[in-house]
């Protein structure tokens, strides 16, 4: 099993959900997440003053699923998620040793 992790930009969102649930994904945690890459963050004004936005608002997608379905769901993210820009986000997979649906007990695959 697998556990990918996508930091996506917030308006891609949506699609990105779509995406993952027209490939059969049926489960996903979302988290409202701030940071900075290569944008290093921006500058604003505001009222004549001027200020600096260091961490950057952005989406965390998690997902667990089976070592089969890593990789092209990567792809699918990857795709749906590009816009071109800096700031477009990173995916990445970790192995994932053991899972348990507590409502069941159901454990590993099963609990996917």
């Amino acid at each position: 099993m697998k556990l990918i992790t996508a930091i996506i930009q917030p308006q891609k969102f949506d699609e990105v959900k779509d995406a993952l649930a027209a490939a059969g994904v049926e489960g996903m945690t979302v988290s409202e997440v701030n940071g900075c890459g290569e944008q290093h963050g921006y500058t604003e004004v505001y009222r004549g003053a001027s200020y600096s936005v260091n961490l950057i608002p952005k989406i965390r997608v998690e997902v667990a699923v089976r070592d089969a379905d890593a990789d092209p769901l990567v792809d699918i993210i990857v795709k749906t998620a590009r816009s071109g820009n800096i700031g477009d986000g990173k995916v990445w997979v970790l192995p994932l040793d053991s899972v348990t649906r507590v409502r069941t007990g159901e454990t590993d695959v099963d609990a996917i």
